[in-house]
């Protein structure tokens, strides 16, 4: 099914796909250089389906069937075009769903639109990761080209090809660090991790656990899993953790 389209400027659209239903509506934000068209995404949209919730996937600006360019990208940009969708197309009340990079965006939204939001489940987050996984980790030489020369390459995990990393996701990326302090969220929060995820350590969760202001906020480390978080029985306790958030 092709996807709709929201029209931010004459040359930029978002990509989405909206199944209408009950609220509050279920929104879905992907990770880094993922698109709307993933396992998760997907999973969600099915379930939200099969009990008449109202359901939101999209892209990211530079991520799959939206417009511009992966590389122009940052995570102030990225968090505004997952705000045009929440204004725009979101209810009165929703609850999101943030894999990785976007665990970190939802977090950002909950702080930008606290009274929209009632609710919030991340997967294997990865809030600050510019700061604690790209620049923090990078070799000398990776820091050197992207001082210098403004990109560099990062190797994938994955078999897919290398992640173009530029100097300003990085620089950008520090306006909008939220680890720092206390994370002034008060809705019920569900933390998935995986114990073997080799690109975000579920301590970042745990730590998230701790920084969040809910009271309302519990932590599933997933033994045996790694970061994607795709597998049959983690998609089932994802949609598990979203049923009962909804039943509240």
């Amino acid at each position: 099914m092709k996807p709709s389209f929201l029209n931010l400027t004459s040359n930029h659209q978002l990509a989405y796909h909206l199944s209408e239903g009950k609220t509050p509506t279920v929104m879905f934000l992907g990770g880094f250089k993922s698109d709307m068209q993933g396992g998760k995404a997907l999973a969600l949209e099915a379930f939200c389906k099969a009990r008449g919730q109202r359901f939101i996937r999209f892209d990211y600006s530079g991520h799959g069937q939206s417009s511009g360019k992966f590389i122009e990208g940052t995570i102030g940009s990225w968090k505004n075009d997952a705000l045009a969708i929440l204004r725009q197309l979101g209810s009165e009340k929703n609850i999101l769903i943030g894999s990785s990079m976007g665990g970190w965006i939802a977090l950002l939204l909950a702080l930008a639109e606290p009274s929209r939001i009632s609710g919030l489940i991340t997967i294997a987050a990865a809030p600050d990761f510019t700061e604690r996984r790209i620049w923090q980790q990078s070799s000398i030489e990776a820091r050197r080209q992207l001082m210098e020369e403004g990109i560099y390459h990062a190797p994938s995990c994955y078999g897919e090809d290398p992640y173009p990393i530029t100097r300003q996701l990085v620089e950008e990326g520090r306006h909008h660090l939220i680890l720092g302090g206390a994370i002034d969220v008060r809705v019920p929060v569900r933390l998935l991790h995986g114990r073997l995820d080799p690109d975000v350590p579920w301590q970042t969760s745990a730590e998230l656990m701790e920084k969040i202001a809910s009271d309302d906020i519990e932590l599933h480390v997933i033994k045996n899993a790694g970061h994607r978080l795709s597998e049959p029985n983690n998609l089932q306790l994802l949609c598990k953790t979203l049923e009962e958030l909804l039943s509240r």
